[in-house]
């Protein structure tokens, strides 16, 4: 499919990649519990390995495997215990899981920086693989599944993400963060917000999970902590001087590229929801 696509131009490749993108993970979702970790799981693991994929681009050598492994373990025990599956004390097993990175490391006679690797190697685990364990504790409230809630989460970061490129393409003049993300507009992150919003008073009337003020609280949050996240990676990115996480998205890049605002609002999102 992705060299099927190379024949378009990149607004033709964003639209067809995104919409397949958005059917599968909307049947997904939609579908059921399992169906949902069974993307998110593959999902989760993609974008890890994308993440180590690139440091070792600048010369690092993170524990690939061992880190992946650890953050799929995260994402799994984090969704059996909200299921109500297991108990909350399987979080131990993480523990050994990262102590092991360490043990490995002690014996890899060749690595010149190992604790530098070690650090790279959390930072994927951290970075990656706990915000989508987070989406997890959204997902469910008192082990109950809303697909409504996910389906209502991912629709504010897709009305965000089009209506801010859209936006910036049309009308984008000043730079928002320049020095990370010149083609990055406030006319652009203007026009997200506003789609945002639009879509979190649609979502109140169909999604009742949530009232509408909440609604658009998350909406607010995403378009925040998201643009942050989109910030965040750009950083990620120019630091080892590439213009995409990768290709496995045509027209959108690599899987960080098109889950980047997640990787951040995950963390602020769990924290209203569960709170207020």
């Amino acid at each position: 499919m992705i060299s099927a696509l190379d024949r378009y131009n990149n607004v033709t490749q964003r639209v067809i990649t995104g919409t397949v993108g958005i059917m599968a993970i909307v049947f997904a979702v939609y579908n059921g519990e399992w169906t949902y970790f069974a993307l998110f799981f593959g999902i989760c693991g993609l974008t890890q390995l994308e993440f180590y994929k690139l440091t070792g681009l600048d010369g690092m050598l993170p524990l690939k495997s061992v880190g992946t492994f650890t953050g799929l373990l995260i994402f799994t025990v984090s969704f059996l215990v909200e299921r109500g599956t297991i108990d909350a004390s399987y979080y131990l097993l993480v523990f050994p899981a990262m102590a092991s990175i360490f043990f490995i490391k002690l014996y890899k006679k060749s690595d010149k920086k190992p604790f530098t690797n070690i650090a790279f190697t959390l930072c994927g685990i951290i970075y990656v693989a706990v915000p989508f364990a987070l989406l997890n504790l959204i997902a469910f409230s008192g082990s109950m599944y809303s697909f409504q809630i996910v389906l209502g989460i991912l629709s504010l970061f897709w009305a965000s993400d089009t209506g801010a490129y859209f936006a910036g393409v049309r009308f984008g003049r000043r730079q928002l963060f320049a020095r990370v993300s010149p083609k990055k507009s406030w006319e652009g992150s203007i026009g997200g917000a506003i789609t945002a919003l639009v879509t979190a008073l649609l979502l109140s009337y169909f999604y009742t999970d949530l009232p509408a003020w909440e609604w658009i609280i998350v909406g607010a949050i995403i378009v925040v902590t998201g643009t942050y996240g989109d910030l965040v990676e750009s950083l990620f990115k120019r630091s080892i001087a590439i213009k995409d996480s990768g290709k496995g998205l045509p027209g959108h890049g690599g899987f960080l590229d098109r889950f980047d605002g997640l990787l951040l609002a995950s963390h602020f999102i769990v924290i209203f929801l569960k709170f207020f």
